[in-house]
């Protein structure tokens, strides 16, 4: 290996890694850390990476990009894991691998790296939207190599190699392993190991409590072109835009808590909590825009292959031809999904109140209980029923 190209946060794990590489691999290292939306600043793992000797750094905003055309394309799917988990962290890798392998190519490095655990699911995400860009990439997964297996080995490496750790921050760290981008932040470890044991309230960052958010609901219209949220309260703004004001808006009164025991790809049960406001308001909205625009047929095949398409991303097939091939059926389908939503949001809870669209198929003259001047003949039901009831009808004549 002459060059690796290194994911990097300027953590602890990501700072042991660069001088790992170095050492065990004879190798520069070229870091690339990516804005996507996680609320802290990226510009200090600069100095960090400079200090480590790295002399080719990249620190990119990808917000827009992440929510332009990795988190609205997937919720125009509806997109739920086993019912409950709205995929941020399995969403925002196949982005960051895509960089990594396009910095590769543009540096000339052998190889791309990554932090990610041998136990968990990054690692497979990180590594098969990696092969599917570029089939000879090589990936170094130090994880599954070093004999670094805790977080004391880890501050012993460090103090033996002068790596220097921000010991103020570190005495201040939270206890769970956390990831944070646009679309939600998540929590692991610690007590939650245990599946009984109750979050601490201090662990939540994004949303108050429901218990302590106004008494006084908030009414919010979202409008969507083509399945896509465009503005909020008629006001025009980008997709990243909209993502971090319906985070604001919705954390505020206490929305998009969520404690799941979820089963990884590798295996096994992982029990996380998670915060995601904005996209549990995004879900509410863009589904309440479906019912009133979408065919009963196309609404209904979309809801059968949503569970496939949300494990395709769980488990990193982000670029791989079947996901691609519902993406398009799934675009299809939203060619007429605009329009206005109008949601309640109020002491953790979204409620819709409101809906309109100019491709709407509610007929209110069909659907009233008064007079509908014959537009609907009741008698007709009854050869509808008949015919469907027919082979019900055979089978108990035996």
């Amino acid at each position: 290996m002459n060059k690796v190209v290194l994911a990097y946060s300027g953590g602890l794990d990501t700072s042991i890694i660069v001088k790992w590489l170095q050492d065990t691999y004879k190798c520069e290292v070229v870091t690339f850390t990516a804005d996507i939306g996680q609320g802290e600043e990226v510009e200090p793992a600069r100095a960090k990476a400079v200090a480590a000797g790295v002399k080719k750094i990249y620190i990119e905003d990808l917000r827009e990009e992440f929510a332009r055309d990795f988190v609205f394309p997937m919720f125009r799917a509806n997109t739920i894991y086993e019912g409950e988990y709205l995929l941020g962290t399995s969403i925002a890798r196949p982005l960051i691998s895509k960089r990594l392998v396009e910095i590769a190519e543009e540096v000339g490095a052998d190889a791309i790296s990554h932090g990610a655990t041998g136990k968990g699911n990054d690692q497979v995400r990180f590594e098969l939207n990696a092969y599917a860009l570029n089939a000879d990439i090589k990936v170094i997964a130090p994880w599954r190599e070093w004999d670094l297996s805790s977080r004391e080995s880890l501050m012993n490496y460090a103090q033996k190699h002068g790596i220097e750790i921000d010991h103020k921050k570190q005495s201040k760290k939270s206890p769970y392993s956390m990831d944070a981008n646009l679309l939600h932040i998540s929590y692991e470890g610690d007590i939650l190991e245990d599946p009984w044991q109750e979050p601490e309230d201090d662990m939540w960052l994004w949303t108050v409590s429901p218990e302590d958010a106004p008494d006084k609901a908030e009414y919010v219209d979202i409008t969507f072109e083509k399945g896509d949220i465009v503005a909020i309260n008629s006001k025009p703004m980008s997709p990243a835009s909209v993502m971090e004001d319906l985070n604001k808006r919705a954390g505020a009164h206490g929305i998009g808590r969520d404690d799941i025991v979820e089963n990884r790809f590798v295996g096994m049960k992982s029990r996380g909590c998670y915060e995601t406001p904005a996209g549990t308001v995004m879900l509410k909205a863009h589904r309440a825009m479906e019912s009133l625009t979408l065919d009963r047929e196309a609404a209904h095949l979309k809801d059968e292959l949503m569970p496939k398409y949300a494990e395709m991303i769980y488990n990193g097939f982000w670029f791989a031809p079947e996901r691609e091939m519902l993406q398009a059926a799934i675009d299809q389908t939203q060619e007429v999904v605009n329009g206005v939503v109008r949601l309640k949001l109020y002491k953790g809870s979204v409620t819709v109140v409101g809906r309109s669209s100019d491709n709407s198929l509610f007929s209110e003259k069909i659907a009233t209980f008064e007079d509908d001047g014959g537009a609907y003949d009741q008698k007709d039901a009854a050869g509808f029923i008949k015919l469907n009831a027919l082979r019900l009808r055979l089978k108990s004549l035996k």
